[in-house]
């Protein structure tokens, strides 16, 4: 269950540990064998293997030969061993400029931390980010591009900011009138749809879009809902093309081949951000400068727990994890996300019972506005606070998870 290291393979990029090569004749043969066997892709996931949209090169080279070409990446965006711009100037495609989001263009900038700036050292392109003062592709930027392609792996929660770089760079490709591409991937909360829908009201980078915090779509699938709901304003629609994953359908339960972010370094820890990202706007520390961020959660003092953890500075990251050199008491969650992909909504019961159990003297909700924001909206920190049951904050996300729900099938590539 556990990521190769994201680092020091920028150039040849990181093995993969599961299927990512171009296996065509293999996936049909699998597919075969299951059908001989009487059973079905959904029961058999983890042996089939899948093929990405950018695996798929011969589906999008085309559309990008003798064009002046722009590309959103980050660590994650491998062909094989290979990056994909790497592949596309091999391949003989003028690639202009490169834009990285939130963690850079190699993956290894911490959460929040403005990214700067700089140029590619192993091929000279300039990049661009998306991630500084600039959160939005400028016009400027699109202006001299026939084509940007957008290829980043996705989390697959709302609060995760690739797929607001999306929607900006979809929002500049539409007012440019530049084509964009999409080269999809899987998604490893694909299975469920879950949360409080965003209220426009604390709309930010942490949740743009009225979606729920666990959205179940693929980010090609919701670059196709953003256009088609006219998501990005005033009726503009952006020239979208996506290229579909092979052989993926949303019961699977998609193992990352790379880490995505520094603190998401295993599956256990993607299966528990969903539910343990909203902890950032409380006083409890979720193991960012430990060894085992998003597996673990507490804070200084005497409280009940079954770990103690002491968070460390983090070399090269501006800003630094909370309580750092802090002795916490919390708990451990190791083992506990796999658990969770099981199941088909998100834990609520850490985060209620770490405020009922808290005894400090500062607010739990030490940044209100914060929580809001990544929770989508004031009436969950509400109900915590006057004691609703998970039941009663449950029934309450129903009516608008509802409607979610019809309209995400409008918009679905993949079989559920």
């Amino acid at each position: 269950m556990f990521f190769i290291s994201e680092k020091k393979e920028h150039k040849r990029g990181p093995k993969f540990v599961r299927g990512n090569r171009q296996v065509n004749s293999y996936y049909t043969i699998i597919l075969l064998v299951l059908k001989l066997m009487g059973g079905s892709p959904a029961a058999h996931a983890q042996q089939i293997r899948i093929l990405t949209g950018a695996e798929q090169t011969a589906n999008y080279m085309p559309m990008l030969v003798g064009k002046k070409v722009g590309v959103i990446g980050n660590h994650t965006s491998m062909i094989g061993r290979t990056h994909l711009v790497d592949s596309l100037l091999h391949a003989g495609v003028r690639v202009v400029r490169v834009f990285s989001p939130e963690h850079g263009f190699r993956g290894d900038a911490g959460a929040g931390d403005h990214v700067q700036n700089e140029t590619d050292a192993n091929t000279g392109l300039p990049i661009i980010s998306l991630y500084g003062k600039d959160k939005k592709p400028k016009a400027q930027w699109f202006n001299d591009l026939d084509v940007v392609v957008f290829d980043i792996q996705d989390v697959g929660a709302r609060f995760y900011t690739f797929i607001s770089t999306l929607h900006y760079a979809m929002e500049t490709a539409a007012e440019t009138q530049t084509e964009f591409v999409v080269l999809d991937r899987p998604n490893p909360h694909g299975w469920y749809t879950d949360g409080p829908v965003l209220d426009t009201s604390v709309r930010s980078f942490v949740g743009m879009d009225r979606i729920p915090i666990v959205h179940g779509c693929t980010i090609g699938e919701l670059a196709t809902m953003i256009n088609g709901e006219s998501w990005i304003g005033q009726g503009k629609k952006c020239k979208l093309k996506i290229i579909p994953c092979k052989g993926y359908t949303h019961s699977y339960r998609y193992q990352l081949p790379i880490a995505p972010s520094p603190n998401l370094k295993n599956m256990d820890a993607v299966y528990l951000y969903p539910s343990l990202c909203w902890f950032e706007g409380t006083v409890v520390s979720v193991g960012r400068g430990t060894d085992k961020p998003f597996q673990l959660y507490g804070y200084p003092g005497k409280q009940e727990g079954d770990i103690s953890f002491v968070p460390k500075p983090i070399a090269g990251v501006v800003k630094q994890p909370m309580y750092e050199n802090q002795a916490c008491m919390g708990w451990n969650l190791e083992g506990r996300g796999t658990a969770l992909s099981t199941n088909d909504t998100i834990a609520l019961t850490w985060l209620i019972e770490a405020y009922k159990n808290y005894k400090g003297t500062e607010p739990f909700f030490s940044s209100p506005k914060f929580f809001d924001k990544l929770a989508g909206t004031a009436l969950l920190r509400q109900q915590i606070e006057q004691g609703a049951s998970i039941a009663e904050i449950r029934k309450s996300w129903e009516p608008a998870l509802t409607a979610y729900r019809a309209l995400r099938k409008k918009y679905l590539l993949y079989p559920d």
